[in-house]
C-alpha cells in the first residue's frame, strides 16, 4: 500500500478525527481511502451520464446541448 503525506484544513482534520472518534472508522487512513472509493464510484457515474447524454444529443433526440440540459436537470432539482 502506497503512503502519502496531506495536508489538511483545520475543519477537515477535526472532522476526521470526530468520525474516528464516533467509532465510525479505525482510522482517518480508512476514512480518506472509503472517502475517494465513493468519489471514484461518483465519478463512473458521471461518465456514464455524460456519455448517455452525449449519445442522446448525437441521436437527434433533442436539440438542446449537453449543457443545457445538465442546466435545466439542476434547475429542477435545486426547485
Amino acid at each position: 500500500m502506497a503512503r502519502q503525506s496531506i495536508s489538511l484544513t483545520d475543519p477537515n482534520d477535526e472532522w476526521l478525527k470526530a468520525q474516528v472518534d464516533k467509532k465510525e472508522y479505525s482510522s482517518k487512513s480508512e476514512l480518506v481511502n472509503d472517502l475517494i472509493r465513493q468519489a471514484r464510484k461518483q465519478q463512473i457515474q458521471i461518465d456514464w451520464i455524460n456519455k448517455k447524454l452525449e449519445n442522446a444529443e448525437k441521436s437527434g433526440f433533442t436539440t438542446d446541448s449537453k449543457e443545457d440540459i445538465l442546466k435545466q436537470s439542476k434547475a429542477l432539482l435545486n426547485g
